[in-house]
């Protein structure tokens, strides 16, 4: 990757006790991401693909178009945000994934989403 397609994500993820059920082995969790364009060029996010690992070791993998049904186009030094959300059957997991991104001029490449834990309040220390 070259520092004119450099981009970085950030996650901040949360537990949403409202929704979940332990019980039933239901634990839902929302996620704040932050993709910010820091390269020379303007790019356009194509797919997303994560893989979401509970305790037990079982994966979900996910792919798509865009996130959040848009496909948002970022120019140097933009930023987009936006909130989703993961269910998984063990108060505790992880997520990561990559976003596929292409430039104006047609170049495709893949960025990298840093893992990020899924936690309920008070289970890690």
């Amino acid at each position: 990757m070259t520092e004119k397609n450099k981009i970085i994500v950030e996650a901040t993820p949360y537990f949403i006790e409202a929704q979940s059920f332990p019980n039933d082995g239901r634990y839902v969790f929302a996620y704040t991401i932050t993709i910010t364009n820091a390269g020379d060029v303007p790019v356009k996010l194509m797919t997303r693909h994560w893989l979401i690992t509970d305790s037990n070791g079982k994966i979900q993998e996910v792919r798509g178009d865009g996130v959040i049904g848009e496909q948002p186009y970022l120019k140097p030094g933009e930023s987009f945000r936006y909130t989703s959300g993961a269910m998984i059957e063990t108060p505790v997991g992880t997520m990561q994934g990559n976003y596929t991104l292409r430039t104006d001029d047609g170049d495709c490449f893949n960025t990298p989403i840093p893992q990020f834990t899924l936690s309920i309040p008070r289970t890690l220390h």
